[in-house]
């Protein structure tokens, strides 16, 4: 299943549990997710999903099969353990993303150096599922490709106490207001005086979301609900998720919305929306550069807008890349430490900028009997670009055994309607 849109609803709350549950119910493949778990090399991790009912609700339950563990495990571990296990890059930065997140507010919490933090909430076997088990379903529903957008509603963490190692804590733990709180995400009220986002479940939602707010304009193509484990008679103890394709109303509805006042003579209101980002800058003369195409696909699959590389002359006639990276507020943190973690740069230059950019859908023609995504872009009411998926031209012409020229000719004719 690919979808482009993800919308979360954290309103009752947030566990690693809770939103790997949602997305195998949204249709997440559990075999997917059991062979990446696999794949990790730490003690056997088995994975389960179940379908409950909290509060009279449906919902699905995923269980994590795995032994206690008496290791104590701190950053450094769990992104050696990621790194080694052939995981997706997508998937790999996410989850790293997410236990950075984590250590981050624990360092932060005990007002320690963050390779020192060694703590069960990091180094239990059932977060490292929960953090690997969500960023491998996200994959596998498309989440995570370049342009996807993933947007997270307001998040319910709890009020009241609770027991912790250390004696009671009061709620929202710590380490979540330091997670949200570092993050700017917004919180929700809730009646309920008990703990209702975890720490894994903050990382997670930081980590992946790339905008926060309401429901977007989307056409919905699956709805999915995550229970935790407890059934309490105040609330239904769920977290929902709806996936589907950005909605062509709701496109032209921002166009409108997000539209210059200053627009250029013959332009009107509608003819494209407008975007405030940041333009990440590093100039680089000393990388492999075979390093460059990874490093470009990784930043647009955590939430980049764009992201290329400008061939420079420096000094003494040295070669070198400016590497630019455009981005959401929210994503700036994420890109920036992607790019000193797979860099030689010591130094990044960050500004705003703004982005008009066109309404755009994308349709699916047919040539030679296979099929071909075409995206298109309009100006007002007028189409303006149209451009067929190059590789899926490109395996229609090694089947059909045209010239992949002719083909690319052909499907921008179908998706016009011209002869």
């Amino acid at each position: 299943m690919s979808s482009s849109v993800l919308w979360v609803d954290p309103s009752n709350g947030a566990a690693g549990d809770m939103l790997l549950g949602a997305l195998l119910d949204a249709g997440a493949s559990a075999s997917v997710v059991t062979a990446g778990l696999r794949a990790l090399r730490v003690e056997p991790i088995g994975l389960q999903a179940t379908e409950v009912r909290r509060h009279g609700f449906r919902a699905t339950k995923a269980d994590v099969d795995a032994p206690e563990t008496v290791t104590h495990r701190g950053l450094p571990d769990l992104l050696a353990i990621i790194g080694a296990a052939g995981l997706p890059a997508p998937v790999h930065d996410l989850a790293a993303a997410a236990f950075t997140r984590l250590a981050e507010a624990e360092a932060r919490v005990h007002g320690i150096a963050i390779d020192q933090v060694h703590f069960h909430e990091v180094g239990a076997l059932d977060a490292i599922a929960d953090v690997v088990g969500c960023s491998l379903a996200l994959h596998d529903l498309g989440l995570l490709a370049p342009g996807a957008r993933r947007v997270v509603g307001p998040i319910a963490a709890g009020s009241g106490t609770a027991r912790a190692a250390h004696g009671r804590m009061p709620l929202p733990a710590p380490a979540v207001l330091e997670i949200l709180t570092a993050a700017e995400a917004p919180m929700a009220a809730h009646p309920a005086t008990m703990e209702l986002c975890t720490p894994t479940g903050a990382a997670l939602l930081v980590a992946l979301a790339t905008a926060w707010g309401p429901p977007p304009a989307m056409t919905t193509r699956a709805v999915g609900i995550g229970a935790g484990t407890r059934d309490p008679d105040t609330h239904p103890n769920v977290l929902r998720v709806l996936l589907g394709a950005p909605s062509q109303t709701g496109a032209a509805a921002s166009s409108q919305a997000g539209a210059t006042a200053s627009s250029p003579a013959g332009a009107t209101a509608s003819d494209w929306s407008a975007t405030e980002l940041c333009q990440i800058e590093a100039t680089i003369d000393d990388l492999d550069p075979r390093i460059w195409p990874d490093l470009l696909e990784r930043l647009r699959s955590v939430g980049a807008a764009d992201a290329w590389c400008t061939p420079v002359l420096m000094r003494k006639g040295r070669p070198g890349q400016v590497l630019t990276v455009l981005a959401e507020a929210s994503r700036v943190d994420l890109a920036c430490r992607l790019i000193f973690t797979h860099t030689t740069t010591l130094g990044l230059r960050i500004h705003g900028v703004r982005r008009l950019h066109l309404r755009r859908d994308e349709v699916k023609v047919t040539v030679g009997g296979h099929p071909i995504g075409v995206k298109r872009g309009w100006l007002g009411p007028d189409l303006v670009t149209v451009q067929p998926e190059y590789d899926d031209a490109l395996t229609t012409a090694t089947a059909t055994g045209r010239p992949v020229a002719e083909v690319l000719d052909q499907a921008r004719r179908e998706a016009t309607g011209s002869d």
